[in-house]
Parts: C-alpha cells; structure tokens; sequence
C-alpha cells in the first residue's frame, strides 16, 4: 500500500496486484495497436467544416477558439508554481506548459492546415498528455517513480509525432494519447487518494471524451447549429473546459487527512 512522508510526497510500497494492472493498461495497449498496419494521415483531416475567413484571419473560429488554451496554461503555471512546497510538481508543471504551448501550435495549423503544421499542433498535446500521465503516477503511485519517469515521457511524446512525421504511421501517436485516458481511472479508482476534489479529474476525463466526439461530427453539428459553430470548435471548447477542471482541483484541493481533521474539528466546535 502506498503512503505519505512527512512532506506529502507519495511512497510505494511492495509491488502487487494494483501496479500490475496499471503496466498492464499502459503497455498492453501498445502491443495491440502496433498489432495493426501503419495507420496513415489522411488528407481529408484537413478538410474542416467550418473555413470561414475573418478579415485577414483565415479559419478565424478554429484559431479564435484556442484562446482558452493560453488563459489557462498560464494560470496553471502559476498555480503549479505556487504550490511546489507539498506536492510533484514537474509532471503538473508539463501538462500546463503542453496546454499553453497548444494555443500557440493549434492557432498556427488552422491559419494554413497541412501535416507540416500539424506537427506544431500534436507535439505540445504530446508535453499535454505525458505530464498528466506523470503528474498522476507522482501523486497516486510513487513520487520518486514520476521523477523518473518525467524525461523519458518527454522523449517519448516528441518520439511518436516525430515518427509519425517520418514515416506518416500515427500509430505510437496514437498510444501516447491513450494513455493517461486509460490510466486516470484505473488510478483514481484503483489507487488510495491522497488529495481531496478527484472528482474534477473524472469531469476533465468526459471533457475530453466528448471533445473527440465532436471532432468526429464536426460537420454534422455544424449544419446543426445553422452553420454557427462547427463540431472541432466545439471540440476545443470542451477540450479546454477539460484542462479548466485540472487547473479547479490543483486550486482547491487539500491533503485528505487534513480534510477530514478539519471536518471533525468544526463537528467538535458544532
């Protein structure tokens, strides 16, 4: 069983059942999928609904709407900042660079989409995507381990949209961003909490599921909405609404044991 030293910081105990699941999830997934050909980028993944210009501003509102993007990853630099004392801070510090570097790459793929732009669009998400990963094995697992594991989750997300570019397979991509989705709730089911307000962690996991829902029926809820507002737009705003959730629970949450000693003292004063 895992359990808190004197500075918050989580130390795993003996190996069992709970961290055989875990490597399960992560590197069976991996195996499955390189079971299958090379998957390729098509080129109609270009081909957005909406491709309205704005002035000098071409597809304005897929640009526009990577705006919540910025607003949060700096505010969730600043709040990881803040609260380095007691807590993992590298993997948090990763996942807020990754989504504040996102407004600046997926701004710059919709001004002129192609899988040349597309890079500077994945590789951020790729930073968005290990972080958490680490982020949550630092504060469910192991702290030391997170440490460890920081630079290689790095290298890896660089790794799978490099070779994706190279060698036009999306594969290893494609595993890099299963991998926190199948992760989080074997951790927050599977594993003891430490912090209080997990729950935003499992909004933020349905943000983004229907974030990809939207991406697939990006013209259908286009002609939906009369031509307002296309499914990817809708899909940034969810995604986005995802990492607002993160940057709520990081903000508001305690340690759980001092939760519950405050509870039993305002009980005590009742």
């Amino acid at each position: 069983m895992n359990r808190l030293n004197q500075n918050n910081l989580v130390v795993m105990g003996s190996f069992n059942w709970r961290h055989g699941l875990l490597l399960a999830v992560v590197f069976v997934p991996l195996l499955w999928i390189f079971s299958f050909d090379p998957i390729p980028q098509t080129s109609v993944y270009h081909e957005f609904a909406d491709q309205r210009d704005l002035i000098y501003l071409p597809n304005f509102m897929n640009v526009l709407s990577n705006i919540p993007f910025l607003i949060i990853g700096v505010l969730g630099l600043y709040q990881a900042m803040s609260i380095y004392q007691w807590r993992v801070l590298n993997g948090w510090t990763l996942l807020f660079i990754g989504i504040l570097l996102v407004f600046a790459g997926s701004s710059y793929y919709h001004w002129s989409p192609s899988n040349d732009s597309l890079v500077w669009d994945r590789l951020p998400m790729t930073f968005g995507f290990m972080g958490l990963f680490v982020a949550l094995i630092g504060e469910y697992v192991s702290s030391k381990l997170s440490e460890m594991m920081l630079l290689p989750a790095l290298l890896i997300g660089v790794l799978s949209v490099s070779y994706w570019h190279w060698t036009d397979d999306l594969r290893l991509y494609y595993w890099v961003q299963l991998v926190p989705l199948l992760t989080l709730p074997i951790i927050l089911l599977m594993f003891p909490r430490v912090y209080s307000h997990h729950k935003l962690l499992f909004l933020a996991f349905t943000c983004y599921i229907l974030a990809k829902i939207a991406e697939f029926y990006d013209l259908k809820i286009f002609q939906a909405t009369g031509e307002l507002i296309s499914g990817h737009t809708v899909k940034h705003l969810l995604a986005a609404s995802g990492c607002y959730f993160i940057l709520c629970m990081l903000r508001n949450r305690v340690v759980i044991a001092r939760a519950s000693r405050g509870k039993s003292q305002r009980k005590q004063k009742s």
